[in-house]
């Protein structure tokens, strides 16, 4: 058979399917050759990376004027192709900005939901327009950073207030001062006091005084009353007479406001009383307090010292503010 050797023993079929596929194989060599020398020259119009601006130009211009062209035809290639390389530049250019300003969008609200997921405003901030965005910013350049004001609905009564406390203490002065007050008020209220002078027998008498006075006051008062009669008392020191209520001896330094005013109680009836009255019912109630009060006896002290082994100055004891008297005695101990 024509194109193959003498030694060839294949049919015609053979020789067909041979010719066929050697076609096939010259037809993707020329494709490979093609593909190469495209990748070797480049494609005019399109940007090679790493190409400046101008060798981009003159690859392409060279592309496009191969062979004989006219001046005009020169200058207005080369016109056509550089404004064509500088829109591709500029469709660059704004493709990149604008990628750029919605990434710094997406910012913006991940850092907005970021800062408390469970709000419920979460949505609202989301979607948000730019326009609000950008007059923020502008208020924020010509005013300044925003300051945030207080609510009133909140409650802040335990918070520390330096107003409120000023306030608080003033109070406290005015009330201080205003008791201060009433209390003298009080000190300067005549008291009448029903007392006996006691020398083994009683001698009864009433005197008048304050009932801010002290107790050594007092003896001081009855003293001068006692003076005329009981020539004892008229030698004798105010410090060396004793004033003896419900069987306690009350030191000279106590007053009777301070008596009144602690509703102190003695072995035998109260001490804030200091007329005489007895406790009169009709009925016994053993679950009422007795409500009596006896004269206080004036005594002097060298008297006492004598017979305080002897009822009724057995029974006396110096009073003490801190001991407490749950029940009244009259007899014993």
């Amino acid at each position: 058979m024509s194109g193959f050797g003498d030694g060839y023993v294949g049919t015609a079929q053979d020789a067909v399917k041979i010719r066929r596929l050697e076609k096939q194989r010259e037809a993707e060599r020329r494709k490979i050759e093609e593909l190469k020398n495209k990748s070797t020259d480049g494609q005019p119009g399109l940007l090679q990376f790493g190409s400046s601006t101008s060798e981009i130009l003159e690859t392409a211009f060279k592309k496009e004027t191969v062979g004989l062209v006219t001046r005009e035809q020169y200058v207005e290639k080369r016109v056509n192709i550089r404004t064509k390389i500088e829109e591709e530049e500029k469709e660059k250019l704004q493709k990149l900005q604008q990628e750029e300003e919605e990434l710094q969008m997406q910012k913006r609200k991940k850092r907005r939901v970021k800062g408390d997921p469970r709000l419920s405003f979460c949505d609202d901030i989301e979607n948000g327009s730019d326009e609000d965005d950008f007059e923020n910013q502008e208020t924020q350049k010509k005013n300044g950073p925003i300051k945030l004001g207080k609510d009133p609905t909140v409650e802040t009564s335990f918070l520390p207030d330096r107003e409120r406390e000023a306030e608080e203490q003033a109070e406290r002065e005015r009330l201080k001062k205003q008791w201060l007050r009433e209390q003298e008020l009080i000190k300067n209220e005549p008291l009448s006091i029903t007392y006996s002078y006691w020398d083994g027998t009683g001698h009864r008498r009433a005197i008048q005084v304050r009932k801010g006075d002290t107790i050594g006051e007092f003896l001081r008062a009855v003293q001068q009353q006692l003076a005329p009669e009981f020539r004892e008392v008229r030698t004798t020191s105010v410090e060396n007479l004793l004033y003896v209520k419900e069987d306690l001896i009350i030191p000279h330094q106590h007053s009777f406001y301070e008596l009144i005013i602690n509703k102190a109680r003695g072995k035998s009836g109260p001490l804030f009383h200091f007329d005489v009255h007895e406790d009169v019912r009709t009925i016994a109630d053993a679950t009422k307090e007795k409500d009596e009060s006896h004269a206080g006896k004036v005594v002097e002290r060298h008297w006492y010292e004598k017979n305080k082994h002897i009822f009724p100055a057995s029974r006396w004891e110096i009073y003490d503010p801190t001991k407490k008297w749950e029940r009244y005695t009259i007899h014993g101990d």
